[in-house]
C-alpha cells in the first residue's frame, strides 16, 4: 500500500517510556520531526533518566529531544497519545485520558477487552495497533531498536497514522479490525511468554507437558472468544483453533528451545498472568460452557 507523508508537525504524547514506548517517540521525533512528549511513571528510574538526558539516546548516541513529564497534561489539544502501557497498568490512566483534550487515543497493547477502551475515552477518538518492532534499553537508559526485521509492520486500525509512522521509519500497515485482532492474539501471547518463561526456568526449553498444557489452553481461549460471540481472527489464528492442539504444542515446544526468543519473552510473566485473569474474568459472560481450567493452566508455573 502507498501512503503519503503527513502535511506537517504534530502534537504526540508517549504514555509508557520503556522498550516500545522509546523507539516510537524516538523516531516520531527524531526522523518524523513531530513535537513529541513523553510520560513516564513518577519517581521511575526511566523518568530520572529522560530528566537527566533531556531526550532518548539511542546506543549510537544519537539523540531525539522530547519533552519529559510524569502526567499527561490533560489542557493539551495532542493530535495523538500513542500508550504503550500493558493492559493491567492502563486503568490508572484511563481517567486522565478520558478526560484529556488529545484528539486521538491509540492503544498499543495485548488487550481481551478493547471495547472497555474504547468506551473510555470514546469511539469518536479512540484507535488501536500493535507494535512489531523488537527494542531494549541498557543500564543507561540508552535505546536498541530493531525495526523492520523479517519485513514485520507494526498494525493500526486508521490509514492516517500508518503515514505518519511510515514516514517517521517506523513500517506500519493498515489492519480493519484491530478490536478481534487483538483479542484473538491475546491467547497468543500468553502462550508464548509462559512457554518462554518455562524454558528458562529449565535452561534450555520448555517440556512437552507444559507445551501441551499451553496448546489446550489457547484451543480453550479461542472457545471462550466464540462463546462470548467473537469471531477467531484472522485465518492464521482460525487454522490453530482447527489444528489438533498437538501441532500447536510442537510449535511452542521448538521455540522455546530458541534461546533468544525464550530470554525476550519470559520478562512478559506479569502481562501473561494479568491476561489469564482477564480471560477467566470475561467466562461467566459466555453463553456456554467453557474450559477455565485449561485457560487457567496457562499462567506460569
Amino acid at each position: 500500500m502507498s501512503v503519503a507523508p503527513p502535511a506537517s508537525s504534530l502534537r504526540i504524547a508517549v504514555l509508557g517510556v520503556g522498550n516500545i514506548g522509546s523507539t516510537f517517540a524516538f523516531q516520531l521525533a527524531r526522523t518524523g520531526g513531530h513535537d513529541v512528549t513523553v510520560v513516564a511513571r513518577p519517581g521511575s528510574k526511566r523518568l530520572e533518566q529522560l530528566r537527566r538526558d533531556g531526550a532518548i539516546i539511542d546506543v549510537k548516541g544519537e539523540r531525539a529531544g522530547v519533552h519529559v513529564t510524569d502526567a499527561l497534561d490533560e489542557q493539551i489539544p495532542f493530535d495523538l497519545v500513542i500508550v504503550t502501557l500493558l493492559a493491567h497498568q492502563v486503568d490508572a490512566v484511563l481517567p486522565a485520558l478520558r478526560r484529556s483534550a488529545a484528539r486521538c487515543v491509540q492503544f498499543m497493547f495485548n488487550t481481551f477487552d478493547p471495547e472497555r477502551l474504547c468506551a473510555a475515552v470514546g469511539p469518536e477518538r479512540c484507535a488501536f495497533g500493535m507494535n512489531f518492532v523488537q527494542a531494549t534499553l541498557d543500564g543507561d537508559g540508552w535505546l536498541k531498536a530493531t525495526i523492520g526485521a523479517g519485513g514485520q509492520k507494526t498494525l493500526m486500525d486508521q490509514e492516517r497514522w500508518v503515514a505518519l509512522f511510515h514516514a517517521a521509519g517506523l513500517p506500519a500497515t493498515v489492519e480493519r479490525d484491530m478490536p478481534s485482532w487483538l483479542r484473538c492474539h491475546v491467547p497468543l501471547c500468553v502462550a508464548f511468554e509462559s512457554v518462554s518463561v518455562a524454558g528458562v526456568k529449565r535452561g534450555g526449553g520448555a517440556s512437552w507437558k507444559e507445551a501441551s498444557a499451553l496448546a489446550r489452553g489457547v484451543h480453550a481461549s479461542f472457545g471462550l472468544i466464540k462463546a462470548l460471540g467473537y469471531p477467531v481472527y484472522p485465518r492464521t489464528k482460525t487454522l490453530i483453533d482447527r489444528a489438533p492442539a498437538s501441532t500447536f504444542a510442537a510449535v511452542l515446544w521448538s521455540m522455546s528451545r530458541v534461546r533468544s526468543f525464550r530470554e525476550l519473552l519470559a520478562t512478559g510473566q506479569p502481562e501473561c498472568e494479568a491476561l489469564v485473569d482477564a480471560m477467566i474474568s470475561a467466562a461467566p459472560q459466555a453463553g456456554t460452557l467453557v474450559r477455565i481450567a485449561d485457560i487457567s493452566a496457562m499462567k506460569p508455573s
